[in-house]
């Protein structure tokens, strides 16, 4: 299962502790790095069980699961921008005379308000989640969609598609089957994003490439590796150096 998926499917009890239990392996939501149980992790002259590991390595490498979630793209929060700070702000423990002083807004009160309308977002939040676990046990006609990568830099409607939908494209963009060349790069958008999603597969996680070792991928699904490069890149599944001297998958 795709990282992605496995942060969607996961319960808010899995996603606030950063990681998931599959098997004999603790996998993180964050960036799909996997510890062994029974593996014993030396880190800084300290030995760890896999699942203290998994913190460890949670916080070393993400600052905690609030700090990377809080930096998800605001179509996948649901939050404005304003509320994006307040939340952080809070997070910092500020109490609301200092967060007040920090935006420079209204007064204290102001702040208070601001929680109130958070606390009233949450309360929500948890109703319609509700709302649509039940939903699932009864509506049988709804379609499998496929879910949005978390790294994504636009979330609308040209996520709008179904497994079904992907697989038809994926069989007609690559006819020699997934490992194969792309015939050639569609048109329109949401089969360009399924082809995208289906090339970034070849790129491993957790490595950086030089700008040739990256190109050397893309050749061989399509010739034109440039304009392949520049739209993993635009559409949010690879991400760069300034320079363009390395390249990695965005987590």
């Amino acid at each position: 299962m795709e990282i992605s998926e496995l942060f969607w499917n996961a319960s808010v009890e899995e996603l606030k502790q950063g990681y998931v239990c599959e098997n004999d392996t603790y996998t993180c939501l964050l960036c799909g790095e996997k510890l062994e149980k029974g593996v014993i992790y030396p880190h800084e002259n300290v030995l760890y069980d896999a699942k203290r590991y998994m913190r460890v390595h949670i916080q070393e490498a993400h600052g905690s699961v609030f700090e990377y979630l809080i930096g998800l793209d605001k179509k996948l929060t649901g939050l404005t921008d304003h509320q994006n700070k307040l939340l952080q702000l809070f997070y910092q423990g500020k109490s609301d005379s200092e967060v007040q002083k920090e935006l420079g807004i209204g007064s204290a009160s102001t702040i208070r308000n601001h929680r109130f309308v958070l606390k009233e977002k949450e309360r929500q939040a948890k109703t319609f989640l509700t709302m649509m676990e039940l939903l699932k046990e009864k509506d049988q006609y709804a379609p499998a969609f496929v879910s949005p990568p978390k790294t994504a830099k636009m979330v609308d409607d040209r996520y709008n598609f179904t497994q079904e939908e992907q697989e038809k494209v994926v069989a007609k963009f690559f006819p020699e089957g997934t490992n194969g060349s792309l015939i050639r790069f569609p048109l329109k958008q949401k089969q360009k994003l399924i082809v995208l999603q289906e090339i970034v597969k070849r790129i491993e996680n957790n490595r950086i490439y030089n700008e040739k070792e990256i190109n050397e991928i893309l050749q061989t699904i399509h010739e034109d590796y440039v304009m392949l490069r520049r739209y993993l890149v635009e559409y949010g599944f690879l991400d760069r150096k300034s320079d363009g001297s390395e390249y990695w998958l965005k987590q």
